[in-house]
């Protein structure tokens, strides 16, 4: 096979609930998050790629050992591989988990119609309200409504519809990036699975300008999380170090 995927994390406790797992990591993503930690994977730049044939015989190898595995990114839902990778994975048999922005609502349709190709465990990104996603467009197209927010509202069903185990995730945001309008559009998206908040921490960001923002304080993480509760909704929060 080629090679195709940027890395592996041979081993991991916190990126799986409750499994050890390796963590695939696919290369170059269709959204430009100025925030995100991995402008590299976003990209698409790596070095040194690892040949699938590679990864599938360590995971073979190590299956005593390991319980799943996580594929994140980057996005992975835009490879055409995917199906077949998960397909093999599943074969060796390993838990398999989809860490993704929303934005392929076909590939996770295609994916979840066959069991045999269909993640055991969903992690879907809600980064902004759906209306709000064309900021984070490569060519910043501006209002995102009926596009690549609809993708996101069209994911967030199907994961739904098809009741695969999930969570969804937030990155609570610097400089009143995110305000409570913003959480009751995003909680539309939300079902009662774990809807995680995280702190933002600056260095590495995409945007370089980023950088320059401190760690969200409790000032401005504690009344969106109050928000998001108010409406009902399973939040649990992690305070970055």
């Amino acid at each position: 096979m080629n090679k195709t995927l940027a890395a592996l994390r041979k081993t991991s406790l916190a990126d799986y609930p409750g499994k050890i797992s390796a963590v695939l990591f696919f290369p170059g993503c269709n959204l430009s998050c100025p925030w995100c930690h991995n402008p590299g994977l976003a990209r698409g730049q790596i070095e040194d790629g690892v040949p699938l044939d590679e990864i599938l015989a360590f995971l073979e190898k190590r299956k005593k050992v390991l319980e799943a595995v996580v594929l994140s990114g980057g996005e992975a839902a835009l490879y055409t591989g995917l199906p077949g990778l998960i397909t093999s994975i599943k074969k060796i048999p390993l838990l398999v988990k989809l860490d993704t922005n929303g934005t392929r609502p076909e590939m996770l349709e295609h994916l979840f119609e066959n069991p045999l190709t269909r993640p055991d465990y969903v992690a879907l990104d809600v980064k902004l309200p759906p209306a709000r996603y064309g900021e984070l467009e490569r060519n910043h197209s501006g209002n995102a409504e009926n596009d690549i927010g609809d993708s996101l509202k069209k994911s967030a069903a199907l994961i739904s519809q098809y009741n695969i185990e999930h969570e969804f995730r937030t990155l609570i945001l610097p400089n009143n990036y995110l305000a409570d309008a913003d959480i009751d559009a995003m909680a539309q998206l939300v079902d009662n699975a774990p809807w995680i908040f995280r702190s933002f921490v600056p260095g590495n960001c995409l945007d370089e300008t980023w950088n320059i923002f401190p760690k969200t304080s409790p000032d401005e993480h504690h009344p969106l999380i109050q928000k998001a509760k108010a409406l009902g909704k399973n939040i649990v929060f992690y305070e970055a170090k």
